[in-house]
């Protein structure tokens, strides 16, 4: 039992989670910006997916590494009508991020443009508005640490060629609820 009970913890930590039709060039009609100099990279997010803490852990190293080499920007889902429903500890881990953006996607409008469908999507685009990466910079569920989407992302925000343009991203429904507790709004 025991054995059969650790597979499937496992299976659920490594098996990531679904993407729709990405665009590989920018989309006309989004209100995302996109930087005329800079790679700009858009991240999606469930406010209340504990998963997407270990994103936020990710966003930080790459962005500390890449200093000024990116516009990055995260989108948090967020039901119309619903005041304060994205509030939460994730909303203010990733506005503590120096030189993230912060915005509210109402209904996934932006997040159904991109085909982000998994809190974690991330996605680079180049100043032209071609796609240069899509996917998760976490290894796996709710884990940070050395991973393919986060040396992809740094090889490419350093001019060098990436090994992975794509990854599997790891983490909740995008629009749909959070199996895991809700976070609380203070910090």
């Amino acid at each position: 039992m025991v054995g059969v009970g650790f597979g499937v913890v496992l299976k659920y930590q490594i098996t990531g989670g679904t993407t729709g039709q990405t665009p590989g060039l920018w989309p006309a009609k989004t209100s995302v910006s996109l930087d005329a100099k800079r790679d700009t990279l858009i991240l999606f997010a469930h406010p209340r997916c504990p998963c997407t803490r270990a994103t936020f852990e990710e966003l930080n190293r790459i962005l500390a590494q890449c200093q000024g080499r990116v516009a990055a920007q995260v989108w948090f889902f967020k039901p119309s009508g619903l005041s304060g429903w994205s509030d939460s500890s994730l909303r203010w881990d990733a506005a503590g991020i120096p030189g993230v953006t912060v915005k509210d996607d109402i209904d996934g409008q932006q997040a159904g443009l991109f085909g982000a469908e998994t809190s974690g999507f991330v996605l680079l685009y180049n100043p032209e508005g071609k796609l240069l990466f899509k996917g998760g910079i976490t290894g796996s569920r709710g884990h940070a640490g050395d991973n393919a989407g986060e040396s992809s992302i740094v090889s490419l925000l350093s001019g060098k060629p990436a090994l992975f343009v794509q990854t599997p991203v790891y983490g909740c429904s995008l629009t749909g609820e959070c199996k895991a507790p809700a976070e609380s709004k203070s910090k």
